[in-house]
Protein backbone atom coordinates (compact mmCIF):
# COMPACT_ATOMS: atom_id res chain seq x y z
CA UNK A 1 0.00 0.00 0.00
CA UNK A 2 0.98 3.48 -1.14
CA UNK A 3 0.74 6.23 1.50
CA UNK A 4 2.59 9.06 3.19
CA UNK A 5 5.16 8.79 6.01
CA UNK A 6 5.15 11.33 8.60
CA UNK A 7 8.32 11.76 9.76
CA UNK A 8 7.56 14.01 12.87
CA UNK A 9 4.93 11.39 13.34
CA UNK A 10 7.58 8.21 13.79
CA UNK A 11 10.52 10.65 15.77
CA UNK A 12 8.37 10.48 18.37
CA UNK A 13 7.83 6.86 18.52
CA UNK A 14 12.09 6.80 18.99
CA UNK A 15 12.99 6.95 22.69
CA UNK A 16 15.98 5.18 22.73
CA UNK A 17 19.53 6.79 21.20
CA UNK A 18 21.75 5.58 18.69
CA UNK A 19 18.87 2.49 17.41
CA UNK A 20 18.13 3.50 14.01
CA UNK A 21 14.39 2.85 13.24
CA UNK A 22 13.97 1.70 9.31
CA UNK A 23 10.68 3.96 7.71
CA UNK A 24 11.00 3.12 4.22
CA UNK A 25 12.75 0.84 1.96
CA UNK A 26 13.93 1.40 -1.79
CA UNK A 27 16.21 -0.43 -4.80
CA UNK A 28 17.72 -2.15 -1.91
CA UNK A 29 18.06 0.87 -0.15
CA UNK A 30 16.41 2.11 3.77
CA UNK A 31 15.37 5.06 4.89
CA UNK A 32 15.83 5.47 8.31
CA UNK A 33 15.59 7.96 11.72
CA UNK A 34 17.77 8.17 14.80
CA UNK A 35 17.86 10.46 17.55
CA UNK A 36 21.71 10.61 18.91
CA UNK A 37 23.67 12.21 21.15
CA UNK A 38 27.63 12.23 22.31
CA UNK A 39 30.13 9.99 19.96
CA UNK A 40 29.19 6.98 18.20
CA UNK A 41 32.74 4.58 17.50
CA UNK A 42 35.08 4.91 15.25
CA UNK A 43 34.11 2.08 11.94
CA UNK A 44 33.70 2.59 8.61
CA UNK A 45 31.54 0.77 5.93
CA UNK A 46 33.93 -1.12 2.60
CA UNK A 47 31.39 -1.37 0.57
CA UNK A 48 28.73 1.72 1.01
CA UNK A 49 28.38 5.17 1.03
CA UNK A 50 26.05 6.78 3.54
CA UNK A 51 23.92 9.40 3.85
CA UNK A 52 23.20 12.11 6.89
CA UNK A 53 20.67 14.50 7.06
CA UNK A 54 20.85 16.37 10.13
CA UNK A 55 16.41 17.21 10.85
CA UNK A 56 17.33 19.09 14.18
CA UNK A 57 20.39 20.24 16.03
CA UNK A 58 23.76 19.81 14.80
CA UNK A 59 26.21 16.86 13.82
CA UNK A 60 30.14 16.72 13.63
CA UNK A 61 31.05 14.41 11.48
CA UNK A 62 34.56 13.16 12.75
CA UNK A 63 37.10 11.74 10.27
CA UNK A 64 40.92 10.23 11.13
CA UNK A 65 42.35 13.85 9.55
CA UNK A 66 39.53 16.43 9.57
CA UNK A 67 35.70 17.53 11.02
CA UNK A 68 33.09 18.26 9.13
CA UNK A 69 30.12 20.66 11.05
CA UNK A 70 26.84 19.20 9.44
CA UNK A 71 23.80 21.80 10.38
CA UNK A 72 20.10 21.73 10.79
CA UNK A 73 19.14 21.25 7.34
CA UNK A 74 22.32 20.18 5.82
CA UNK A 75 23.35 16.54 4.73
CA UNK A 76 26.80 15.27 4.62
CA UNK A 77 27.60 11.38 2.32
CA UNK A 78 30.43 9.31 3.97
CA UNK A 79 31.91 7.27 1.05
CA UNK A 80 32.72 3.76 1.47
CA UNK A 81 35.96 3.02 3.62
CA UNK A 82 36.14 6.17 5.01
CA UNK A 83 36.19 5.56 8.24
CA UNK A 84 34.50 8.33 10.33
CA UNK A 85 32.57 9.18 13.62
CA UNK A 86 29.08 11.32 14.24
CA UNK A 87 29.69 13.80 17.71
CA UNK A 88 27.19 15.94 18.97
CA UNK A 89 26.86 18.15 22.42
CA UNK A 90 23.38 17.87 22.45
CA UNK A 91 20.01 15.54 20.55
CA UNK A 92 20.15 15.25 16.78
CA UNK A 93 17.53 13.73 14.76
CA UNK A 94 19.01 12.21 11.48
CA UNK A 95 17.75 10.32 8.33
CA UNK A 96 19.84 7.85 7.14
CA UNK A 97 20.06 6.94 3.41
CA UNK A 98 21.88 3.61 2.85
CA UNK A 99 22.41 0.29 1.01
CA UNK A 100 20.32 -2.41 3.72
CA UNK A 101 23.38 -4.27 3.75
CA UNK A 102 24.95 -1.11 5.68
CA UNK A 103 26.40 -2.88 9.26
CA UNK A 104 25.19 -0.26 12.01
CA UNK A 105 28.80 0.13 13.30
CA UNK A 106 30.82 -1.72 10.65
CA UNK A 107 32.85 -4.69 11.60
CA UNK A 108 33.09 -3.03 14.69
CA UNK A 109 31.16 -4.03 17.39
CA UNK A 110 30.28 -2.22 20.50
CA UNK A 111 27.45 -1.81 23.09
CA UNK A 112 25.85 0.41 20.04
CA UNK A 113 25.49 -2.18 17.85
CA UNK A 114 22.73 -3.20 16.34
CA UNK A 115 22.68 -6.10 14.53
CA UNK A 116 18.81 -5.63 12.50
CA UNK A 117 17.00 -2.43 12.73
CA UNK A 118 13.70 -1.90 13.77
CA UNK A 119 10.86 -1.33 11.22
CA UNK A 120 8.36 2.04 12.60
Amino acid sequence: MIKAINIKDKLELIDELWTPKVIAELNGQQVKLAKIQGEFVWHDHKEEDELFYVLKGKLVMEFRDRKVDVNEGELIVVPKGEEHRPVTKEEVWILLFEPKTTKHTGEVKSDLTVDTPEEI
